[in-house]
């Protein structure tokens, strides 16, 4: 089966906004063995919609659109289905009570505006809209099957799972696509592209990519069978060698993150952690507690970010930042060592650095300058890095918080 998925918006082509929904359809069409053939994205027009529509109707057997439902006049994706099927709108009586409900339900009056989301192309159906007011649009003829969604993701992912996923398992018959991303940190891409070279092979069953995002390289395995025992089979295989030639460069798997993946080992050994942090001004504090249960492990957190802070919570010597530096090697271990005792962590990470634009002095310290500390009770390591004067300030920061925490991945895997 061929699918084509159209997203509606002047704020999508104008770059206002980015399309995220088209990639996640994407991937959950080909996790059924769906091949999607082109992404098409047009403004709030109705003569554009409609000509899309219309080709798409033309070159696939399932057509998915996301967006243009609302209540405001620039909402105009039911109109350019009408207009490309031939059928006029008209009131749909389930479409208007399940719109009056979800306001009754949550105790608000319903705008006049509102009822237009309940028109729909005559001959189409709807689909309930469990999280908003904007049902969906289904329409089928003999080869072909059309679906219109919200385009607010959370909206849009619920009525799929729901209303779409179905019928999409029903009809792809019995070969099967399944699909894996291993998440990889502290590797190139190149370096990375030249280890798993011959499984990237062109026209491999499956098929191997990688994709490189803030600094998380992935990936991508995609095993086709005739059935989901062949194309697992496949899959595991392939996942299995990647893993054994990477090695702990793998950090997880598909949504993984590195705090999840440090989560899970503090959880695992009954660990501790505290951080102190300069540059980065809370933020690896904020990943390791944005995992649920951190209660268990994360004790405590310092931002010293001034000079004075530094000395005052963590116990730097005054006469140590004066003489080599806040952004220095022995600036960031003793704010490691500090943490450590003050927390009464098991392990603590510290983090000093210039995340720029400004404050950089090459070539000794440049913008991307960052040093991080890792302690526990025998010892305490500090790494430098060079991030990058051409990153972006919250770029630095970004990848210095990664680079901590698979510093601290590392370290735990290793053991005591």
């Amino acid at each position: 089966m061929n699918a084509i998925i159209i997203s509606c918006g002047t704020e999508l082509v104008s770059g206002q906004c980015v399309d995220t929904n088209s990639a996640w359809l994407s991937e959950q069409l080909t996790a059924h063995g769906v091949r999607v053939a082109e992404h098409i994205t047009v403004g709030d027009e109705v003569a554009d919609i409609a000509d899309a529509v219309r080709r798409a109707l033309e070159r696939a057997e399932l057509v998915i659109i996301t967006g243009g439902l609302g209540p405001t006049g620039d909402d105009l994706t039911r109109e350019g289905i009408a207009a490309a099927i031939g059928q006029p709108l008209e009131e749909n009586p389930a479409a208007f009570a399940q719109i009056r409900a979800f306001f009754e339900r949550w105790g608000r009056d319903m705008s006049a505006s509102n009822r237009v989301q309940a028109m729909v192309p005559r001959g189409c159906t709807v689909i309930p809209n469990p999280r908003g007011t904007a049902p969906g649009i289904a329409y089928k003829d003999e080869t072909r099957r059309l679906f219109a969604l919200p385009g607010v993701p959370s909206e849009m992912r619920a009525m799929f799972d729901e209303g779409i996923r179905p019928a999409v398992q029903s009809s792809r018959g019995e070969s099967c696509t399944l699909s894996a991303r291993l998440l990889c940190y502290g590797i190139s891409e190149a370096k990375l592209g030249e280890a798993i070279a011959d499984l990237m092979a062109r026209g491999r069953n499956p098929l191997v990519g990688t994709t490189a995002s803030d600094a998380v390289l992935a990936v991508r395995v995609l095993a086709r069978g005739d059935e989901s025992e062949a194309a697992r089979r496949l899959l595991d295989a392939d996942c299995a060698e990647i893993r054994r030639r990477l090695g702990q460069l793998v950090f997880g798997q598909d949504d993984d993150t590195l705090q999840g993946a440090v989560a899970r080992l503090l959880f695992a050994q009954g660990k501790t952690i505290a951080t102190a942090e300069s540059c980065t001004g809370g933020l690896l504090a904020k990943c390791l507690t944005d995992v649920a249960g951190s209660s268990a492990f994360f004790l405590r957190g310092y931002v010293a970010y001034s000079n004075a802070a530094k000395t005052q919570l963590l116990g730097v010597s005054p006469e140590v930042i004066a003489e080599q530096g806040a952004v220095s090697e022995t600036v960031a271990k003793a704010m490691a060592v500090g943490c450590r005792l003050a927390a009464g962590s098991d392990f603590s990470l510290s983090i000093t650095g210039i995340a720029g634009p400004g404050g950089g002095s090459p070539p000794e310290k440049p913008v991307g300058l960052v040093y991080i500390g890792l302690a526990d009770k025998a010892t305490c390591d500090v790494h430098r890095f060079l991030m990058g004067e051409h990153l972006t300030r919250g770029e630095i920061r970004d990848r210095t918080c990664k680079s901590a925490l698979n510093l601290l991945r590392l370290r735990l895997l290793r053991g005591t």
